[in-house]
């Protein structure tokens, strides 16, 4: 995982924080650790509609603690689970200790997921801290089967010096590797934040396999 969502932290220095002394209360963030059940549900409501329909294999990069890996177990998925925190990946893997989950220590820009492919390769607050986010989304997109969707839920935090990536920059960076591209605000939605927002939070589902004017319409309906 790298990024907490408070609107502190200066362009690109996901790399520069300490993960590992920052796990154990990770998940008092209510969208981190998902504890409050209304905020729970509320991103378990939206991955439902995120993820494919049918049981079938996702891969979460930044996984962080496994937060969001549990909710797409828990709708029947596979999930393979990436994050560069030795910490993390443990506290993951005690969170769906007994579920078909693995969880591996590695780069989420190149995970080490070897010639395996997804239905799902789902993303939450990672491309901020990329050197090369064009990069890293045309890796992501290989790794789909056929149809696989590309879950990418991002934002832009704070005033003096925001952070992350807006809407418009994420669609044109996914134009010549993604099909069909979808966008939805989140900003308005307090339950998935456990409170009010007034910045920028939208999620983007690309769909491979989608021709390129397809894509074209869907980006420009969603906003």
């Amino acid at each position: 995982m790298v990024n907490d969502s408070d609107g502190t932290t200066s362009v690109n220095t996901g790399a520069d924080v300490d993960w590992d002394a920052r796990a154990a209360g990770f998940d008092e963030e209510p969208d981190h650790g998902l504890r409050d059940p209304e905020v729970r549900r509320a991103w378990a409501a939206r991955l439902r509609s995120w993820l494919p329909g049918r049981a079938g294999d996702v891969l979460d990069l930044g996984c962080g603690t496994g937060s969001l890996s549990l909710l797409a177990s828990e709708q029947g998925h596979r999930v393979t689970g990436v994050d560069l925190s030795p910490a993390m990946v443990t506290l993951a893997r005690q969170k769906l200790t007994g579920r078909d989950a693995m969880f591996v220590i590695g780069d989420a820009a190149a995970p080490p997921v070897g010639e395996q492919r997804f239905d799902a390769v789902l993303v939450r607050h990672v491309l901020w801290a990329l050197p090369d986010p064009g990069r890293a989304l045309r890796h992501w997109a290989g790794l789909l089967r056929p149809g696989g969707r590309l879950v990418l839920v991002e934002g832009v935090w704070g005033t003096a010096a925001p952070v992350e990536i807006p809407a418009e920059r994420l669609i044109g960076l996914l134009a010549p590797v993604a099909g069909q591209v979808s966008v939805e605000r989140l900003s308005g939605d307090p339950l998935l934040w456990g409170g009010e927002v007034t910045d920028e939070r939208y999620a983007v589902v690309a769909v491979s396999g989608a021709s390129s004017q397809e894509g074209g319409e869907a980006a420009a309906a969603g906003q």
